[in-house]
């Protein structure tokens, strides 16, 4: 009779037995690890290999932010040097156009008082701040030497008082008479003005060095002032 085993049979004792032991006989469990050891990692060497893996992502997401933070920065870059841009040419159109009219009211194209309308309106945005026209009478004639109305232009910004003279040009004699309404307004109110201005696109020599003698600060467009 043969007795003789057949693979397919050998196997399946195989299978069936393996498990008993591996769990009972030391010297097998070691035999199948050392057989099966260069067929799968072990597990030192997966988590090796996961560390890495979520290193290179963690980098990679890390140098993406880098890009997209290096773009964003550009952009606002960018986007502040064309408004810094839009600005200055606003500044240099408005100029222009105070220039056009301080020539259009010496020429007597425009009057003197569209033209300070225009000024004040630009002086208005440069200080974020209402410009009052003030007109009062002199009864005692201290600026002109005879009675006469007194008009000049008031800013009163954070409880500091600027008196503004703004005019197509100004010669000496206009910026004593504006320094006498100065004094004139100061006076009637008791109260000192922190500031001087005169805003005028042609100011002749004279008056420029009397005004700096005297403390008047002199601007040849209105968006040229500072708080």
């Amino acid at each position: 009779m043969n007795t003789q085993l057949t693979k397919e049979e050998i196997r399946d004792i195989v299978v069936s037995s393996l498990p008993e032991l591996m769990e009972s006989d030391l010297t097998i469990r070691h035999l199948i690890l050392k057989i099966t050891k260069d067929k799968y990692a072990e597990r030192e060497q997966t988590e090796d290999r996961i560390e890495r893996l979520l290193a290179e992502l963690k980098k990679d997401r890390e140098e993406q932010s880098k890009k997209w933070d290096e773009q964003d920065k550009k952009w606002h870059e960018n986007h502040q040097l064309l408004l810094d841009q839009m600005a200055e040419i606003k500044s240099m159109k408005s100029r222009h156009e105070s220039s056009i009219g301080a020539l259009g009211a010496r020429w007597g194209l425009y009057t003197e008082e569209s033209f300070r309308s225009g000024l004040a309106t630009i002086l208005q945005d440069s200080f974020q701040v209402k410009v009052e026209r003030y007109l009062d009478y002199d009864y005692d004639g201290k600026v002109f030497g005879r009675p006469e109305q007194i008009e000049m232009d008031v800013i009163i910004s954070n409880g500091r008082l600027i008196l503004v003279e703004i005019k197509s040009s100004m010669d000496k004699a206009q910026l004593y008479s504006f320094w006498r309404k100065a004094q004139f307004y100061q006076e009637k109110h008791e109260r000192k003005a922190h500031r001087l201005i005169v805003i005028a696109p042609w100011v002749d020599e004279k008056a420029r060095a009397a005004a700096e003698e005297i403390g008047i600060e002199i601007f040849s467009h209105a968006d040229e002032v500072h708080g």
